[in-house]
């Protein structure tokens, strides 16, 4: 009796085992399906709008909707916010292509999303620093940090700005270009034109009233805020800075517990934000451009393998526990171009993957101002694909100028928003071209943003871990 219990109990693991192989093989199958199909249709449509082949509308978007029916049923097997994210990116894509006055209307869903992240940045901030300065009193290691935060967020963004130069000289997408900017391009950037202030870099740093700078969503003010109201509680009596460090780390982890909550709706303003970009830019304005779009993409996908993974060997980054922890965030930065928007996901995970909630509090947003190494590299890249499309040879020396004046006017204008068109804009008219002409470049400014909001927000999360290295804490 007894043995036939244990065969049976053997049987019965050896049938939910199987059972769960053949579950991961499907998913696998499936996914490989959902690709195939993307690839193929991907390639139909290429050749459909270059005019090597006519194909029937109703086919192709049968097709599409087969490639949506698929990946819907992939991401409720999986069960991923991940993938739930990025499945709803095709699903955005889909309804702002074929769905287009409805498409337009769905940028409801991103806004809501982002209107949510920006009441958790400040309260998160604010008590995860607290609790990591004033929960440890150690106030020397925090100097320490922000030196060697400061260093190697200098040195990356020098880099990015000269693979950025090495991609445009390459490729020279700019030459034989007739940039010619339409009346939306035109009217969109008077309108980031107009709020053109001056900006004292020292000064804005410092916060004048907290209440403002959360409502002006300035998150380097809120952090400096936040540092020096933890070294005040740390100079207290242990008996007076009890109560607010319990305060402190209650408000940590219900901010949280909040961010789970808000992140349940992040595939819905995903798929929204896509919609809307796919129906208010179309795919057509991509023809001119396109060139300047493919060496970006190849020159930012050239910086991570040149330049994080390297720095990744160096600090022997677990790479695979490291993919886990920023595929939300940089899914959620891609599709949304917010890298707001990523903030309190890619903290929350840093931390899950055993990086002190004090590094992470003070390294991620004080890069979220200084590292900004997918935004510089594109400023460099596009600086020079403009004078290439006016006609104007740049010489080595006058483009190693120009990343100079880019390296300073890239840290000025941090939180402004149309802050990279402002400073194009400033760059070609020092270069003594017509401002005008980059105008034309805001007709994939969305696509463009996508990645470079991406790269920015991977390299913060790299760069916690490696002052987290050096300090020794992991």
């Amino acid at each position: 009796m007894k043995a036939c219990e244990i065969n049976r109990g053997l049987f019965c693991f050896a049938f939910n085992k199987s059972f769960s192989n053949l579950e991961v093989m499907d998913s696998k199958k499936l996914l490989i399906a959902a690709l195939l199909f993307i690839a193929v249709v991907a390639t139909l449509h290429t050749l459909q709008w270059y005019a090597f082949l006519e194909m029937n509308f109703y086919l192709l978007s049968s097709l599409r909707l087969v490639i949506v029916g698929l990946l819907i049923y992939y991401s409720i097997k999986k069960r991923s916010l991940t993938t739930s994210i990025l499945v709803a990116m095709f699903i955005g894509i889909e309804v702002g292509h074929d769905f287009k006055n409805i498409a337009i209307e769905l940028k409801v869903l991103s806004d809501i999303f982002l209107r949510l992240i920006k009441t958790i940045i400040a309260p998160l901030i604010f008590a995860t620093l607290v609790v990591g300065i004033a929960g440890h009193s150690n106030l020397k290691q925090v100097g320490r940090m922000g030196l060697k935060a400061i260093i190697y967020f200098e040195v990356v963004t020098t880099l990015a700005l000269f693979i950025g130069l090495a991609a445009i000289n390459i490729s020279k997408a700019g030459v034989g270009s007739s940039l010619e900017a339409q009346s939306n391009q035109i009217e969109k950037a008077n309108k980031l034109l107009e709020q053109k202030q001056a900006h004292n870099f020292i000064l804005d740093i410092f916060p004048e009233n907290i209440a403002k700078s959360i409502a002006d969503n300035q998150v380097l003010q809120v952090v400096i805020f936040s540092i020096l109201f933890g070294i005040a509680l740390a100079l207290v009596s242990n008996e007076k800075k009890k109560i607010m460090l319990e305060f402190c780390e209650s408000l940590s982890e219900v901010m949280f517990k909040f961010t789970d909550l808000v992140m349940k709706f992040a595939p819905f303003a995903v798929g929204g934000a896509i919609a809307y970009s796919v129906a208010t830019l179309g795919l057509g304005v991509l023809k001119d451009l396109m060139m300047l779009l493919i060496t970006l993409y190849a020159a930012l996908v050239a910086f991570v393998l040149f330049v994080f993974v390297p720095i990744g060997f160096i600090v022997k980054l677990p790479f695979k526990k490291f993919i886990d922890a920023v595929s939300e965030p940089v899914s959620i930065a891609f599709a949304t171009a917010s890298s707001e928007a990523a903030l309190p996901k890619a903290m929350e995970n840093l931390e899950l993957m055993g990086i002190p909630r004090k590094v992470v509090a003070f390294v991620l947003p004080t890069g979220y101002s200084f590292n900004l190494d997918g935004t510089t590299l594109y400023l460099s890249l596009a600086s020079v694909f403009i004078a290439q499309a006016c006609g104007m040879d740049l010489s080595i020396s006058e483009q190693i100028q120009m990343c100079v004046i880019l390296m300073l006017t890239s840290k000025g204008v941090a939180g402004v928003r149309g802050a990279s068109f402002l400073i194009l804009v400033s760059t070609v008219s020092s270069l003594g071209l017509d401002p005008q002409k980059a105008f034309a470049i805001l007709a994939i400014d969305a696509l463009m943003d996508m990645a470079r909001t991406s790269v920015n927000v991977l390299g913060n999360c790299l760069a916690t871990f490696v002052v987290a290295k050096w300090e020794k804490e992991i």
